[in-house]
């Protein structure tokens, strides 16, 4: 491992997310697998950030309530940072974590549904969050295709020694992401003998769309939701589930819900339907279970129960989750 980077700058500012806004159930999703970039205990989040070409170092600490919300915004700098730079970065964090989202109307349509309703009150202020950038959703993406969770783990720490940066604050030592001139640097076969097979094409074409400016995240934000998909649709290795994620946590479309992956299907069978894994409900017949019931709130909907199965999970034995999840 090498020496990290030690952060001794610190910068401090204070976030009043929407109400109503639950903290943890925002800041840690524990359907996602884990990763040396982060951390989380209940009321803190560390995760690192490479924002402006400048890798940081941030610790979310929950100093509020559902109803009064406030995050403490902690901020670790190798060297000292402008005011300018801490304000963009809020401003980026304010939207990646969907701080500044309205819960009004969707708590209202479902707040009495017989199975959504008491989820909802259960993580009453819970929304969808993204913490890094599209390009580092991207290559997470692509590591999980076709691979157990242990294999995607093994994967992405590979990924995190061999290109990211080590980063030492507040007592952790976490990894930050490369920006993608790193590994456009890199071989194919450089990227296959970190034993990520066939991902090592995608990870150097999908870089590369950056690296040429085919694709700009900020550009894309402003983008109508199908001009969004098609360009994402164009990556290479790039499919329809995973553009999915992306548009529902990354640009926050809270409705998106066209394709549904076949490991989502058996999850979602058993959720809505209570029918086994083994043999699951078509895909057709769940999409438009979703279409009626929860229009046009799809994705947050289900991403509501989703969340809900995944938090029992760290407190409930589920054997049939484990054989499907596979860490």
């Amino acid at each position: 491992m090498p020496d990290p980077v030690l952060l001794q700058h610190q910068h401090t500012a204070q976030i009043e997310p929407t109400a109503p806004f639950s903290f943890d159930a925002t800041m840690h999703k524990p359907d996602h697998f884990p990763s040396a970039d982060n951390l989380w205990q209940p009321g803190i989040r560390w995760q690192t950030m490479l924002w402006q070409n400048t890798p940081v170092g941030l610790r979310y600490e929950n100093e509020g309530t559902a109803n009064e919300p406030c995050v403490s915004l902690s901020v670790w700098s190798e060297h000292a940072l402008t005011p300018a730079f801490i304000a963009s970065l809020v401003a980026e964090v304010r939207f990646r974590c969907n701080f500044d989202l309205d819960l009004t109307a969707f708590d209202a349509r479902f707040g009495s549904d017989p199975h959504l309703g008491p989820i909802i009150h259960k993580w009453w202020g819970m929304r969808p969050a993204n913490f890094g950038a599209l390009y580092e959703y991207l290559i997470i993406a692509i590591v999980l295709q076709n691979a157990t969770v242990r294999r995607s783990v093994s994967m992405m720490q590979a990924l995190f020694e061999q290109y990211g940066t080590l980063l030492a604050y507040d007592g952790k030592e976490l990894y930050c992401f490369w920006p993608p001139e790193v590994v456009d640097r890199a071989t194919e076969e450089e990227l296959r003998a970190l034993k990520v097979g066939y991902r090592a094409k995608s990870i150097k074409r999908v870089t590369g769309a950056f690296i040429r400016k085919e694709i700009d995240e900020f550009k894309l934000r402003a983008c109508s939701w199908e001009e969004q998909r098609q360009t994402l649709l164009r990556l290479y290795g790039v499919g329809p589930a995973s553009v999915g994620y992306i548009l529902g946590d990354v640009f926050h479309r809270l409705d998106e819900m066209v394709s549904i992956s076949p490991w989502e299907q058996r999850i979602y069978s058993k959720l809505f339907f209570d029918q086994e894994p083994e043999n699951p409900v078509p895909v057709d017949t769940l999409l438009c279970f979703f279409n009626d019931r929860f229009t046009p709130y799809r994705m947050l909907a289900v991403h509501y129960v989703w969340e809900d199965l995944f938090w029992k999970r760290r407190h409930e034995s589920m054997p049939w989750l484990e054989k499907l999840i596979r860490l």
